[in-house]
């Protein structure tokens, strides 16, 4: 209570802790207090500067102010463990305009740019080191970044073979081709369907970010990858801010990032996923 008391610049006192289940990474409560209600994720095993980094992707797409998302109130360490603390999202019926707002709320966010694709800092995807150095075009900061040291660090774990690297830099040097020529976009970075709720006043809150400035085909892909969302949202996303030609051809080749994830965090089926997509496009 004392980091949010200095953070709130007044005394808190807890009233009631109650814990949340269903993440796979960190211990999450909600925190009723004499100053409201707030979210609270801590860890004791993680990167110790994971959730300061989450901080800063939440502070940035605030400043955006184009889509709905937590207010980070404060984080720090005690002994071992890192915490978060949140604002509190209470949860809400939709609007009869959700999907519609959802679409115009991602499309101006993805309309946030910069001059290369990357970050100013390194973070996380999930609990996983998201390297962010910036690259000219998006064919090398996908290689580079994102799908290369993935590969080297599944082979590491002896989670793919040499002949499955070798295969992978194939489809990395088509990705200039693959690929259409698009401005970096702002992205959330890991906006699947567990990463958004709807709020109080019925339109969207997403949050958990992986940000980074990208190729917004990225976000889009991400959501298709465990179910999607509403069909009306894709349709209205592509009226406010039209993708390019046969984006649908190229969803998988976005997705594989997210499956090398995966597969690192939880090995399993998720190495003939990756297969999948690297014999498709290569």
């Amino acid at each position: 209570m004392q980091a949010l008391s200095n953070s709130l610049k007044k005394d808190v006192a807890l009233k009631n802790t109650a814990q949340v289940y269903g993440g796979d990474i960190n211990h999450t409560f909600v925190l009723d207090t004499t100053a409201g209600k707030f979210f609270l994720k801590s860890n004791e095993s993680a990167a110790a500067d994971m959730f300061e980094k989450e901080f800063h992707g939440l502070e940035l797409l605030r400043k955006a102010n184009v889509i709905s998302v937590p207010n980070p109130i404060v984080h720090g360490k005690t002994g071992r463990l890192i915490f978060l603390v949140l604002e509190y999202i209470e949860r809400g019926e939709p609007l009869p305009d959700l999907w519609l707002q959802f679409a115009h709320g991602l499309s101006a966010l993805h309309k946030q740019s910069q001059a290369a694709f990357g970050l100013n800092e390194n973070n996380y995807i999930g609990s996983l080191p998201q390297q962010n150095d910036t690259c000219n075009s998006w064919s090398e900061f996908y290689t580079i970044q994102r799908i290369m040291p993935l590969m080297r660090t599944a082979f590491e774990q002896k989670k793919c073979s040499k002949e499955d690297i070798a295969g992978c830099e194939k489809l990395c040097s088509r990705f200039n081709t693959l690929f259409p020529a698009e401005a970096p976009s702002l992205l959330h970075g890991d906006l699947w369907s567990g990463n958004f709720i709807i709020g109080k006043k019925g339109l969207p809150v997403i949050y958990d970010p992986a940000v980074y400035y990208g190729h917004r085909e990225m976000d889009i892909a991400m959501t298709l990858l465990f179910g999607g969302f509403d069909k009306r949202f894709y349709r209205y996303y592509n009226e406010i801010f039209p993708l390019e030609k046969n984006w649908e051809q190229r969803t998988q080749l976005c997705q594989l990032y997210p499956l090398l994830v995966h597969l690192i965090l939880f090995g399993g089926h998720y190495y003939y996923s990756v297969m999948d997509v690297i014999k498709k496009y290569k």
